[in-house]
């Protein structure tokens, strides 16, 4: 796996992987449009996927982008990202933003997301 790849490994692929993080969320990264939860999930790796739906943005295209954007900037932080597993769901009002405001929205969850990591295992 190259250091900025973005293969089936890094993805939450089945109903189960999604599952098991609604069961037990260990972290949550709120944000007026995105919110992050987040659990480990024991691998050397982070795995990602997205809950986009038709109500919060109407448009196929805008939730494309948006999906997009999140992706692209999950696959180049990656190495910087705790091996949690996170479903990044979007919030109404993502889909009006611009693609670099995405950008540093994605960039400022990534920072929250190992921050509070940091604190959780400190903490034990």
């Amino acid at each position: 796996m190259t250091m900025h790849s973005y293969p089936r490994e890094l993805r939450l692929l089945t109903g189960g992987d999604f599952q098991k993080v609604f069961d037990a969320v260990e972290i949550k990264v709120p944000d007026q449009r995105i919110l992050i939860l987040s659990r480990a999930n024991g691998l050397d790796h982070p795995r990602i996927g997205f809950i986009i739906s038709k109500k919060n943005i109407r448009r196929a295209v805008k939730r494309n982008l948006v999906r997009r954007i999140m992706r692209e900037s999950f696959r180049l932080n990656q190495d910087k990202l705790p091996a949690h597993d996170m479903i990044i769901m979007v919030r109404k009002g993502a889909g009006e933003i611009g693609s670099d405001d995405l950008h540093r929205l994605a960039k400022k969850c990534w920072s929250r997301l190992n921050k509070k990591v940091n604190q959780v295992h400190s903490a034990k």
